[in-house]
């Protein structure tokens, strides 16, 4: 709620003083901040719908309701980046009023309340696996940079209006070619995990580790994760003793889920399959 207020503060700031200083770099960076309102509110929208308990029609829960807020926040970023570097260069060489000093103020100040935003939003979305929170850090990152550019645009213009007034336009299409990468990562990044990607092999070391930890366990012959919002689902296949009864092998199974469930507060679930070791 609190980065929706502050995106929704600076974008309406940013646009005004952009249109009445004349300032096209301030303007774009601007239009970028409402981006980021309707981007925080994506991610809020999904987070909420995520944290719902699993039900019969969702038995792995609603986590990818929150992957999916994340690459529907990377594409409307890339989408609106383009919109934005389009309208800054459409004039450009155009003759018009220099900038005003005073576009430089909503810009610092943009610079400041991002630079928080981003080192809450980071420290907050890595300490719980949200690919959609991390997204909008990655955002509000973009947004410190996009506005120093568009500071430099502004700055060069108002410094000298008749060496460096394109300047300005200059800097609000840079603004748009930054929206425009941060939204294709944050799609790419999110749209690996809807396709289930493995997670990095460190991950799996742990899940194996802690599965070797049960008494009977003589292997683990297969496992798979993969992410469902905030947490993964992992599939195990178990080797034990083929001499074993049905129920003893079952408690072992039992077992090794609970400890993996205990140890790695990242996994939210785990099937286990047990195979005879050989």
């Amino acid at each position: 709620m609190l980065g929706i207020a502050v995106s929704g503060v600076l974008a309406a700031i940013k646009i005004f003083a952009g249109f009445t200083g004349h300032s096209t770099a301030v303007l774009s960076d601007g239009f970028e901040s409402a981006g980021d309102l309707c981007a925080s509110g994506l991610v809020l929208f999904g987070l909420t719908v995520a944290a719902r308990p699993a039900d019969e029609d969702h038995p792995y829960g609603h986590g990818r309701a929150e992957t999916l807020s994340g690459l529907l926040v990377g594409l409307l970023l890339a989408a609106g980046g383009a919109l934005i570097s389009f309208a800054a260069v459409e004039h450009l060489g155009q003759p018009r009023e220099g900038p005003a000093p005073f576009v430089i103020w909503p810009l610092l100040l943009s610079l400041v309340a991002k630079s928080a935003l981003a080192r809450f939003k980071f420290h907050y979305g890595r300490r719980i696996e949200s690919a959609a929170l991390v997204a909008d850090a990655w955002n509000d990152t973009m947004d410190c940079v996009s506005a120093g550019v568009a500071l430099v645009g502004a700055g060069l213009a108002i410094w000298n209006a008749v060496r460096f007034l394109d300047a300005d336009r200059y800097g609000g299409f840079v603004v748009g070619l930054i929206v425009v990468s941060t939204g294709l990562r944050i799609s790419r990044d999110t749209a690996l995990q809807l396709m289930d990607t493995m997670p990095n092999e460190a991950l799996m070391v742990q899940i194996r580790a802690a599965a070797s930890t049960v008494a009977g366990v003589r292997g683990v012959e297969k496992c798979f994760a993969r992410k469902t919002g905030l947490r993964y689902h992992v599939d195990l296949h178990l080797e034990v003793d083929p001499e074993m009864t049905v129920r003893q092998s079952h408690e072992i199974a039992h077992a090794v889920r609970l400890r993996i469930r205990e140890r790695l507060h990242w996994v939210a679930d785990v099937l286990v399959h047990v195979e005879p070791a050989l």
